[in-house]
C-alpha cells in the first residue's frame, strides 16, 4: 500500500528528509519526527461508517470480527457507537473501507 501524506508539500519534505537520512545527514530520531509530522493520520470512523463497511462486504458481525481478529461483541459495540476502534483496528477498518474485505483474506 502506498504511503499517504497530508499534502504534496509534506510528501516532498518527507522524501527530502529520507534522502538526508540515507546520506547520514539526518539522524533516526529526527527522521521519526518527520514521519509523525508528514504522514497522514487514520481518520476516525462513525458507528454508521463501520456498519456500512461490514454491510458493503456482505458479511455478518461474526465473520467481520474473524477477519479483523476481534470479538463479535466488539464489532457490535462499534456499530452501536458504544466503543470506537483505535490503533491497529482503526487502521484495518480504514484499509477494508478503501480496498475491501478481501485484502485481509
Amino acid at each position: 500500500m502506498a504511503t499517504k501524506y497530508k499534502s504534496d508539500i509534506t510528501r516532498a519534505v518527507h522524501r527530502a528528509a529520507k534522502d538526508s537520512a540515507r546520506a547520514g545527514v539526518m539522524d533516526k530520531q529526527t527522521m521519526r519526527e518527520f514521519d509523525v509530522l508528514c504522514l497522514s493520520k487514520v481518520p476516525d470512523l462513525t458507528a454508521d461508517e463501520i456498519r456500512a463497511i461490514r454491510d458493503g462486504a456482505g458479511v455478518s458481525q461474526s465473520v467481520f470480527a474473524a477477519y479483523l481478529n476481534v470479538t463479535t461483541n466488539l464489532v457490535s459495540k462499534w456499530e452501536r457507537g458504544d466503543k470506537r476502534p483505535s490503533g491497529a483496528a482503526k487502521k484495518l477498518l480504514s484499509i477494508v473501507k478503501a480496498k475491501g474485505l478481501e485484502v485481509l483474506g
